[in-house]
């Protein structure tokens, strides 16, 4: 069963129905993702280092939120 077909059988159904299966899909991208985690951890460590060494241009948070 192809994506198109999964989508035309879904607009058949009632709107509370599909509302249900929406929240579902929506739930399921929801969940943690170790592998990305680790990723973004890996990413923080060398920005931390990065700043620490003074090697990462800095931004004042009052300039941010102007």
């Amino acid at each position: 069963m192809s994506n198109k077909d999964i989508l035309e059988m879904a607009m058949k159904l009632k709107p509370a129905e599909r509302f249900l299966i929406i929240e579902g899909l929506i739930k399921s991208l929801d969940e943690p993702d170790k592998t990305i985690d680790e990723i973004w951890a890996e990413e923080a460590e060398k920005r931390l280092k990065a700043y620490r060494e003074g090697k990462l241009e800095t931004i004042p948070v009052d300039d941010i939120f102007k």
